[in-house]
């Protein structure tokens, strides 16, 4: 019985395996051999969520299970302690962003305080460090000084802690968030839905952090940061070839609209503490205050690109049209010879390994080339359309959750499954600000977690990238944020056109 790709990913992730390349046979259609490695981690499918007493329906959205967690904590681990040397520990890669140090102290403090603040408990020692490693930074690109209230942190090097005591700290931390489920499972602590909803911001909180740290890092592959532990490196020129002789879509764009779109879905935080709610968790679909309430809007009829800007198209609008507009995207890099390379976790690879795969840049630089081609980034809704009708999820192929640690060329608008794929594995930029809309309430238990970032400085950014878990990859109405001019993290975007 032949598998179809999708079938054989699941299997895998299933028994803790990655397919690494997948070769055909060039004589016999149906005769294809898959390369397979044991990772250091994998993530499961969502439908195999595990039930439990505290989430008895297994619904990927509500409580998370301390596995989850625990999932967290290897690809956390990974990076920090197997892709970080002690040289790089107080160095900036990025200088908008804190020392990857602070990130290491950040993660257990963000779980630390929110469990005092539930519990009602001292807060897991040592005190102080709840005040280095508080909150990060995210300072407007074109003005620095400006900034949201974040932690301050030492100066010196030397007044920093040693990494032996954080990761003492950080053990302590989670070895609290393990006896805390043991409380839950026991019945010795009342599940609240207040409390279910700190746990599930602590462990997406994490999930969001292990993109930033990464996306910090790649800045430095191949000049200090190490690749991946426990991942083969892929075979890039094999990999190419195959992505290369992929067909591209018949038509150059989709065409959607008009229609009603339900965005958004029901669950306001202030519910939590309503008498008919406290302790109803069981189904409850979780997420962050800007995902709430659900709503309605019209989108009128558009065309959109089958798949987001590419690296090469990008490249030619660079040389061309863009010279004297964009600059070089902090995802390239110039080799030895002059020649464009692109930035992987393995090091640096030739364009034309990469020339397929999404191009990573600011929301700015691909509105220049967007307006170059006649047309624009959609708009939140319009993206949103695009993607409840055409981007696979986790479980079905999509490049997510650390089935590779890179981008690959985008799916979408195939011959097979209705035109549906993956978009390569990336976030995509909107042209909707990131503000206040009705039925808006700010969490209380994260302060500011949406609304700090109400400044006409931030764009929607939607969908998921190849290092996001897949409890936020799939879930529809995540929505991401991030400054327009600030080109590092993974986003890429596609072309909208008017009809």
């Amino acid at each position: 019985m032949q598998r179809s790709h999708e079938d054989v990913l699941n299997i895998c992730s299933a028994a803790c395996l990655r397919v690494v390349v997948t070769l055909h046979s060039t004589t016999e259609d149906s005769l294809v051999l898959h390369i397979l490695e044991r990772p250091a981690v994998t993530f499961p499918r969502l439908s195999l969520t595990p039930c439990s007493t505290l989430n008895p329906t297994g619904s990927p959205y509500n409580m998370p299970s301390l596995s989850e967690f625990q999932d967290g904590w290897r690809v956390w681990d990974l990076i920090t302690l197997g892709m970080i040397p002690p040289s790089l520990l107080h160095s900036k890669p990025i200088d908008l962003r804190h020392k990857p140090l602070f990130y290491l102290g950040h993660l257990p403090t963000f779980l630390n305080l929110l469990m005092t603040a539930h519990l009602k408990e001292r807060p897991v020692e040592p005190v102080r460090f709840t005040m280095i490693f508080e909150r990060g930074i995210d300072p407007h690109v074109d003005d620095p000084e400006y900034c949201h209230s974040h932690s301050e942190v030492p100066e010196k090097d030397e007044d920093w802690p040693v990494l032996g005591e954080v990761l003492a700290y950080r053990d302590r931390v989670r070895e609290r968030l393990m006896r805390l489920y043991e409380e839950l499972g026991k019945g010795e602590r009342t599940l609240t839905r207040r409390l279910a909803r700190t746990l599930m911001m602590v462990l997406e909180h994490d999930g969001f952090h292990v993109e930033t740290l990464l996306y910090i890092l790649i800045q430095r592959a191949g000049n200090g940061m190490l690749p991946p532990p426990g991942f083969a490196i892929p075979p890039w020129k094999h990999l190419a070839a195959q992505w290369d002789a992929t067909p591209a879509p018949a038509t150059p764009c989709a065409t959607l609209g008009p229609c009603t779109l339900t965005m958004g879905h029901d669950d306001q935080e202030p519910d939590d503490i309503l008498p008919d709610f406290t302790n109803a968790v069981e189904g409850h679909e979780f997420g962050w205050d800007n995902e709430s309430p659900k709503r309605t809007v019209a989108v009128g009829k558009f065309n959109v690109s089958w798949r987001p800007i590419t690296n090469s198209e990008f490249l030619d609008f660079w040389r061309g049209a863009g010279k004297d507009c964009v600059g070089l995207p902090p995802s390239w890099v110039l080799g030895p010879e002059g020649e464009v390379q692109v930035r992987t976790l393995y090091g640096s690879v030739p364009m034309d390994v990469a020339r397929r795969w999404p191009v990573l840049t600011a929301y700015d630089d691909l509105a220049a080339y967007a307006a170059s081609k006649g047309g624009r980034i959609p708009t939140e809704p319009e993206l949103r359309l695009f993607l409840d009708t055409y981007q696979v999820g986790y479980e079905e192929g999509a490049n997510t959750g650390f089935r590779n640690w890179h981008p690959m060329p985008a799916t979408a608008g195939g011959e097979k499954n209705d035109g549906r794929g993956s978009n390569g594995g990336v976030w995509e930029w909107t042209s909707t600000l990131f503000d206040k809309h009705e039925g808006f309430a700010g969490t209380a238990i994260f302060p500011g977690y949406s609304s700090d970032f109400y400044d006409t400085k931030h764009q929607v950014v939607l969908g998921a990238s190849y290092a996001t878990i897949p409890r936020l990859g799939d879930r529809r109405t995540v929505r991401n944020f991030y400054q327009h001019n600030y080109p590092y993290p993974w986003v890429g975007a596609r072309v909208a056109y008017d009809c």
